[in-house]
């Protein structure tokens, strides 16, 4: 990084409006904490600076497009083992590592474990900002991916039993008439389950009902 700035670098400043996506930024040193603050925010995005791994683990999570800048070396849980934690429950926010010192098992490691960058100082600003870019991008994508998912999950949860068993069964490829035959019901009978699966599925089209259980994946069915 080639930069200078006079920002305070306390965690939680918020120059932006809500709305703008979050740059987290976690290292130890404070000089890198305050260059990138200032780098992010000129970039239009939310700052988040921190000292430590414990003090971004105590930060309330919001759903916004975010990414996270992370030192490997911190002086309680290191930058890798934070990754590790988050694994699980933030996927929608790429993790970019930064460090003094790298080797290549500690960015294998990082990388295998889904770190988009690993970018040794000193790095340019450009390859950080395009790096950051990207992966607000993709905490987007992963975003609507999951309000989707929700939406589809509370629709599905509106279904009554029978009528999941027949959108199990449809989208197979089942015609009505098997479908009636292996849950012992008539073909007109399932006709009215499979119109009130596509309502309240939001569906348009059987092509549109199996793209929806896919999503769903194993709940369907259940």
């Amino acid at each position: 990084m080639q930069l200078s700035s006079t920002t305070s670098g306390k965690a939680g400043s918020n120059p932006m409006g809500e709305g703008a996506p979050i740059v987290y930024v976690v290292d130890d040193d404070i000089s890198v904490r305050e260059a990138l603050e200032a780098l992010i925010r000129e970039s239009g995005w939310q700052p988040r600076v921190f000292g430590s791994a414990q003090e971004f683990l105590s930060h309330s999570r919001t759903a916004t497009p975010s990414c996270l800048v992370l030192d490997v070396s911190l002086p309680d849980l290191n930058g890798l083992d934070l990754q590790q934690q988050l694994a699980s429950t933030r996927n929608d926010m790429p993790i970019i590592f930064i460090t003094g010192y790298g080797d290549v098992p500690m960015t294998v490691r990082a990388m295998k474990a889904g770190a988009i960058e690993f970018l040794t100082k000193p790095f340019g600003d450009e390859a950080l900002l395009d790096t950051i870019r990207d992966a607000i991008q993709r905490s987007t994508t992963a975003l609507g991916q999951e309000a989707e998912l929700q939406l589809l999950q509370k629709r599905y949860a509106s279904l009554s039993t029978r009528e999941r068993e027949v959108m199990a069964l449809v989208v197979t490829g089942l015609m009505n008439k098997q479908v009636g035959g292996k849950l012992g019901i008539s073909e007109i009978t399932v006709k009215a389950h499979r119109g009130q699966v596509m309502r309240k599925m939001g569906a348009t089209s059987l092509a549109d009902l199996v793209n929806i259980a896919a999503k769903l994946g194993s709940s369907c069915g259940n």
